[in-house]
């Protein structure tokens, strides 16, 4: 039986999470008290019922009963049966956001500030999250995402290293992103915003990537690029690094931008990395180059 438990920071995506797993065919629970985990398990297997893929979605609503995760883990283990712990964990600025768009109130702050459930939250998760065999950071991913990210998991079966990567695509007009971990200006490209034909289409369309890629510096700089991430990665990886947003920018974030933040995610895809590309700009309006 493959047994997974879903867990993370209120509010990261675990109920998406739990969503594209039943669209994946696997048998989900929600919110079932961490001691009752070796008592389920074991009816399922008693009455030889078709559940041979279960998720379990375990998070601090329990309260006190969450003290129980690992006492209960260690009775599956002993009782010889494996699984495996995927964390959704999230930036606290952006949990801030989503529990103030959303107007619902943190698990842990009921009568306090969001910010100050979250604190606690994180300190009592801090265990579980040190012994997850995937951790997913959602501060940059969309449901569409999480779904991708998931299927690269349990069904692809690649190897996940635990570090969510962005690519995010942007205009140099608009400003630089602020969560931006590494920053890459590409505007020394030459530019197709200066062809009439070429101007109303983006760096997503077959004839702004050729204009783009017909260049030696074009090809030179992404073989450079590609070199350094492959460097960095590892290192990020072994210092516990979760979360690495690269900026690739140019003038509007609508042309050259978009050819290599795109090669670029096809390169790290292809690689077997968990990477997703955002392109913040592309649709801005504006009557400066792009």
């Amino acid at each position: 039986m493959e047994f997974i438990i879903v867990t993370g920071m209120s509010g990261a995506g675990k109920s998406t999470a739990i969503n594209c797993f039943e669209d994946m065919g696997y048998y989900c629970v929600d919110n079932l008290p961490p001691m009752l985990i070796p008592n389920f398990v074991s009816l399922i297997v008693d009455k030889k019922q078709q559940y041979d893929k279960v998720v379990l979605g375990i998070d601090i609503r329990g309260g006190i009963l969450f003290d129980d995760l690992f006492t209960s883990l260690k009775e599956l283990k002993l009782a010889g049966y494996e699984y495996k712990i995927i964390f959704f964990d999230c930036a606290d600025e952006e949990l801030v956001k989503r529990y103030k768009e959303t107007r619902r109130l943190h698990p842990l702050a009921r009568n306090e500030r969001i910010q100050e459930g979250i604190e606690k939250e994180r300190a009592i998760l801090t265990e579980v999250k040190d012994k997850s065999d995937y951790i997913i950071d959602t501060t940059h991913l969309l449901a569409k995402d999480v779904k991708d990210v998931l299927h690269d998991i349990v069904i692809e079966k690649n190897d996940f290293k635990n570090l969510m990567i962005t690519i995010l695509v942007f205009g140099f007009k608009y400003g630089v992103p602020i969560d931006a971990d590494l920053v890459f200006d590409v505007r020394f490209i030459p530019n197709p915003y200066y062809i009439p034909e070429l101007r109303p289409l983006t760096g997503n369309e077959k004839e702004i990537q050729d204009y783009v890629m017909q260049y030696e510096v074009t090809t030179t700089f992404l073989d450079k690029l590609k070199d350094m991430v492959d460097f960095l990665i590892p290192h990020y990886t072994k210092e516990g690094k979760n979360q690495l947003v690269i900026g690739i920018g140019c003038t509007g974030g609508k042309h050259r931008s978009v050819v290599l933040g795109n090669a670029l995610y096809q390169y790290l895809k292809n690689s077997g990395n968990a990477v997703t590309v955002q392109h913040r700009d592309i649709d801005k309006d504006s009557k400066r180059g792009k």
